[in-house]
């Protein structure tokens, strides 16, 4: 089965998850949810495994860090890869350590070249022990940080040219970031490359409390109007691309989420406008 649309899986889901019958639909997990040795919930993710593809997007790898990827950390995404066979693993653009203290957030940095050269080593450090690529996701971004060399488009791009890891584009962190730092997010999307753009969130966003303009990146509510309408402008410059449905806080129902999930299989699926 080709993937097309897909579901971040939550405990609270599994039966559902197991039950569902829909064409193309995929299941993505937090690895660091699943890095133990056994038990029930490993259990309950080969199951599922058995029926459908399954991805992993990674929160811990800390990849723009000023340090190598944690050997450990490696080692256990690994394990986890090679025993599910993911279609695709992802991590995001951000770090989260620094010198043995974790931070509970995926933080910015200053787009230097320095920066650059750093992440790239560490993307190149990750596939070499995965032996397979991976794709690097867009933050979401909240306040203007100085200091930076190069814009994002263009560090991605580089990044994909320096390394071979492809790109999951996040439309709901492009339009997040887009409204709060005040640039287009039709432009930005427009200036990534096609061809390395291998999965693509969608996911809802919220107002920061007190009547401030900021858009918080959430995770819990149902996708925007305006971010569909950045999705499709996407998929009909690259075409269909695996694409998954975040939700992580507010949970509601597995058919709330579905219906969400047949919405972006519908888009995917649909025969060419020029057709």
């Amino acid at each position: 089965m080709s993937p097309t649309a897909g579901l971040g899986l939550k405990p609270q889901h599994y039966d559902d998850a197991l039950a569902a019958d829909a064409e193309g639909l995929w299941f993505e997990v937090h690895p660091e949810n699943y890095m133990a040795a056994g038990g029930p919930r490993l259990r309950r993710l080969e199951a599922i495994r058995e029926k459908r593809p399954l991805s992993l997007h990674g929160v811990g790898l800390s990849l723009a860090a000023d340090a190598d990827p944690d050997p450990a950390h490696l080692a256990a995404l690994k394990a986890l890869a090679d025993r599910f066979e993911p279609f695709v693993v992802s991590e995001h653009l951000a770090w989260s350590a620094w010198r043995g203290v974790h931070q509970p957030d995926l933080l910015p940095f200053p787009r230097t070249r320095a920066a650059l050269d750093r992440i790239a080593g560490n993307i190149s450090r990750t596939q070499d022990v995965l032996g397979r690529t991976i794709l690097v996701e867009n933050p979401s971004l909240y306040l203007p940080l100085t200091g930076h060399e190069l814009d994002e488009t263009d560090f991605l791009t580089e990044l994909t040219r320096r390394t071979g890891c492809g790109l999951l584009v996040d439309v709901n962190n492009v339009f997040v970031s887009a409204s709060n730092l005040g640039y287009a997010a039709e432009a930005y999307l427009d200036a990534l490359p096609a061809d390395a753009i291998g999965e693509i969130h969608l996911a809802g966003h919220g107002a920061d409390e007190g009547g401030s303009a900021l858009l918080i990146d959430t995770h819990a509510a149902p996708v925007a109007e305006p971010v569909w309408t950045l999705y499709r402008r996407l998929i009909d410059r690259i075409g269909p691309r695996p694409t998954l449905i975040e939700r992580d806080d507010d949970i509601p129902a597995f058919g709330v989420l579905m219906a969400e999930r047949d919405r972006a299989h519908g888009l995917l699926v649909r025969e060419p406008a020029h057709a």
